[in-house]
């Protein structure tokens, strides 16, 4: 194998190979935390809610984590989750929708960088490509419908930055798709209070959470239907 072949072969496999980099080194970093403070991983996990809890660095932690998520991807609705757990329903919400956009761009640029030629034939079929088509003819609507479908979150990124969907209509369309999706998981995950030791669901807070989401499937369902009237 030749040095030219051995290249084209790391380039093809770069974004795979800096994922599973990143995944060694956050597994090498836990195993010698734990290790050295000789933890349990759900003690590992309390100490780590606990951080992010009580310091004032907590919030910024957290962004980076959910903007690196892409790279080892972690599913997006966890962390979502995870917010309205640790920050509550109010200062969680604002820290995912900071996050969640700057995760997008983050995928939407590596699909940028890794994705050209990739579903660039019109001819194949699949319900993928039959959104990319609609993503080039009409990028802002489809997007923020997919956003309101919850098709998952960075297939749609990545699928944007393939496409070389420009930014602007793209993150102006995950940022108003995704705010319902966003408060029903953060509502969901501010439902889960801890009693006496005991973690039990807030029902007013979860049919608040379950209403918004019924609210984000209605107004997919009425923009598809108004955008084939248009179409």
């Amino acid at each position: 194998m030749n040095v030219d072949m051995k290249i084209e072969i790391l380039g093809r496999h770069s974004q795979k190979l800096a994922a599973l980099a990143f995944w060694l080194v956050l597994i090498g970093a836990y195993v010698w935390y734990a290790t050295a403070h000789n933890l349990t991983p759900l003690a590992t996990m309390q100490q780590l809610v606990t951080f992010l809890k009580t310091s004032w660095w907590g919030p910024l932690v957290y962004i980076v984590l959910y903007a690196l998520r892409p790279l080892i991807f972690f599913p997006a609705s966890l962390l979502t989750i995870a917010a309205g757990t640790v920050f509550g329903p109010g200062l969680g919400l604002f820290l995912v929708v900071i996050a969640s956009n700057i995760s997008a761009s983050v995928a939407w640029f590596i699909g940028q960088f890794f994705g050209q030629g990739i579903l660039s034939n019109p001819q194949a079929g699949g319900v993928i490509q039959k959104y990319a088509d609609r993503m080039r003819i009409n990028s802002f609507e489809t997007i923020m419908i997919m956003r309101f479908i919850f098709l998952p979150y960075d297939l749609v990124n990545y699928l944007a930055g393939f496409l070389r969907i420009a930014w602007r209509p793209f993150i102006l369309a995950t940022l108003i798709g995704s705010i319902p999706g966003s408060i029903a998981f953060v509502g969901f995950g501010a439902s889960i209070q801890n009693i006496d030791g005991v973690p039990q669901l807030n029902p007013w807070v979860l049919a608040g959470s379950a209403a918004i989401f019924v609210v984000s499937l209605v107004l997919s369902r009425f923009m598809r239907r108004r955008e084939g009237a248009q179409a």
